[in-house]
């Protein structure tokens, strides 16, 4: 099948709003670095186009019809958005869903130490990462720290131009002969990605804790460096050392999401995968009108490393949530709720791979999204001979691709590689366990998982046009 790039489609108006939309989505991926940054530009946005609470409509005892709008968060990491249809729940509903996590360093529970008079903050890696594309680019450090008096202090350096940034040392190429002949997944260990926050002792009375002779001078001079930190957290943000056990902070690549080439055709930036699915499936859902079936959005944490725990997936928080929002259409029941999830139709809203011609050995190129040719679907993700997959049945896509005909979105199907190179997965095999029809389809990516991922506009915008099209129309 020819693939037919989007951009020679379009009129210069289209172009025009392409730009525009490319420039709200690179907003969103400066302001949501983050679960918790994203959920709170999320509920920000749709406040106020007038979605309400979920549970602030229980408490009031306050019934939905067709046409209300109605979100829930769980933790502060996840959210599922509904738009009431004119059609019963029981009908099913029209739902996209994308994951807002993306591959990162963890701050670890004990993490802040002295080693050769540089203070360092220990890490954990979060999801699939090359771990030597993390070392000496400027790192920026995101997140919360609840302290046990109950209060929560908000952690964000890095990002304005006057923020110092951290980051992660790197053998010289001088002395790094033994390193050099390591595999790529042994050049930097795990345990040596622990980023570097500091190199100035604490000073005391006017001088510094260095050089003292007597016992109590000399353990003023211990860790002197670290001391100096905490000192600086002390006086920045209130927290002490022991705060980090209760703390979830991310360290992500520093600085703003970028227009790429001397056309500006594409986006460069951090977290796109899946922030960029994400995104679309947000302003889809901002852009229907009243829809025949209820429009569901929901956007989830830990798909990274298996959608497990209280914010992902698997969790139950979002068949609770549809149970809640059928109980105040006044339909609810066991069975109803039952029927609701399985006549339901879902995009599984999560990213492809781009066809790189510097790796091209790595794709089957009759099967393979290319940048600038539009949405991808994915009929079927996992790994090798399909494990871990959801496949999508032969009559789905065939509506889909009706749909798409009519509303013209230009779409192309692809597999993430070569069959036995390895694979991926999404959180479509989570939904479909409820019997519901499922396909991956989203935007392609190349640099998929690096630090630097990098989108076309014109993806982003086909694909945002595919949603709306899809909670529109789709009825299978």
């Amino acid at each position: 099948m020819e693939h037919k790039n989007t951009w020679e489609n379009y009129t210069a108006k289209q172009g025009k709003e392409v730009d525009a939309f490319a420039r709200e989505y690179m907003d969103f991926l400066d302001n949501g670095k983050t679960e918790r940054e994203c959920i709170d530009v999320i509920v920000n946005t749709i406040e106020k186009a007038g979605y309400k609470e979920l549970d602030s409509l229980i408490g009031a005892g306050r019934k939905l019809k067709a046409g209300d709008k109605v979100y829930s968060v769980w933790m502060n990491k996840s959210i599922a958005m509904f738009q009431i249809g004119r059609k019963g729940m029981t009908e099913g509903m029209n739902i996209l869903g994308a994951h807002i996590d993306s591959p990162r360093l963890d701050i670890k529970q004990n993490p802040l130490y002295e080693d050769g008079g540089f203070a360092y903050l220990d890490t954990h890696y979060y999801g699939g990462v090359k771990k030597y594309q993390w070392v000496t680019i400027p790192l920026a450090i995101h997140g919360v720290v609840a302290k046990k008096d109950g209060t929560t202090v908000e952690i964000n350096v890095g990002e304005e131009e006057d923020d110092p940034v951290f980051f992660v040392s790197d053998l010289l190429i001088h002395l790094a002969q033994e390193q050099m002949e390591k595999k790529a997944n042994k050049v930097i260990e795990g345990e040596a990605l622990d980023i570097i926050v500091g190199n100035k002792p604490l000073v005391l009375g006017g001088r510094t804790a260095k050089g003292k002779d007597n016992d109590a001078e000399k353990d003023a001079a211990k860790d002197a460096v670290k001391k100096g930190i905490i000192d600086i957290l002390q006086k920045t943000y209130g927290i002490e050392e022991e705060d980090f056990i209760s703390a979830e902070l991310e360290v992500v690549p520093a600085g703003r999401a970028r227009e790429a080439g001397f056309d500006r055709s594409m986006i460069l930036s951090y977290g796109q995968d899946d922030r960029v699915c994400a995104f679309s499936s947000l302003k889809a859902m901002l852009e229907i009108g009243q829809t025949e079936r209820t429009a569901c959005c929901i956007l989830v944490d830990k798909e990274e490393i298996g959608s497990v725990g209280a914010t992902g997936m698997q969790s139950k928080f979002f068949e609770n949530a549809v149970a809640e929002v059928m109980a105040l259409t006044g339909g609810y029941s066991e069975l109803n709720l039952r029927r609701c999830l399985a006549h339901s139709c879902m995009l599984s809203s999560d990213v492809s791979s781009a066809f790189d011609p510097t790796y091209a050995s790595s794709f089957d190129k009759k099967n393979v999204a290319f940048l600038g040719c539009g949405m991808v679907f994915n009929k079927f993700t996992g790994s090798r001979g399909k494990s871990g997959s959801n496949d999508a049945n032969a009559e789905y896509i065939g509506h889909i691709r009706s749909i798409f005909e009519k509303e013209k979105v230009n779409f192309q199907t692809a597999e993430l590689g070569k069959v036995d190179l390895g694979g991926g997965g999404t959180i479509a095999y989570i939904l479909a366990l409820y019997g519901m029809n499922v396909i991956d389809c989203g935007v392609a990516v190349l640099n998929m998982h690096a630090p630097w991922e990098a989108t076309s506009k014109a993806d982003v915008y086909e694909t945002k046009r595919g949603y709306v099209a899809f909670l529109n129309h789709a009825s299978l």
